[in-house]
């Protein structure tokens, strides 16, 4: 089981980024995949998922208008692309996938990314 979340950096308050997460194929066909993230002191939390096929999203209310989540089925790439983005994004960015058809909480994900770096400077 592998995931590899890639893309974090610094940007400037209002500016986007795009985050990736590539997967093993057989997780990326049986799993649904969200992403998390983590700021410092503060406790994990949801951000975005998308359903195994890919035709069921949802967001975190914060993250909706702002991030898009999207897949790649040919690329077993999962996608994050945030946009006006805040101060307050700033975090370590998790890809997870869950066995469950739906879920916003981190302790129902079964596999997580290693994280990436967000940084949004004001």
């Amino acid at each position: 089981v592998q995931l590899q979340a890639f893309g974090g950096g610094l940007v400037q308050a209002g500016g986007s980024l795009r985050l990736s997460c590539a997967a093993s194929g057989r997780i990326f066909s049986v799993y649904g995949m969200g992403w998390f993230r983590q700021a410092p002191g503060k406790e994990r939390e949801f951000v975005a998922y998308i359903s195994r096929s890919g035709g069921s999203t949802s967001y975190a209310d914060s993250m909706k208008g702002r991030f898009t989540i999207s897949k790649d089925n040919a690329k077993n790439t999962v996608y994050l692309q945030m946009n006006s983005l805040e101060s307050e994004d700033t975090a370590v960015y998790y890809c997870a996938v869950t066995s469950r058809v739906f879920s916003t909480r981190a302790d129902e994900y079964d596999y997580w990314g290693q994280g990436t770096l967000v940084t949004v400077s004001s």
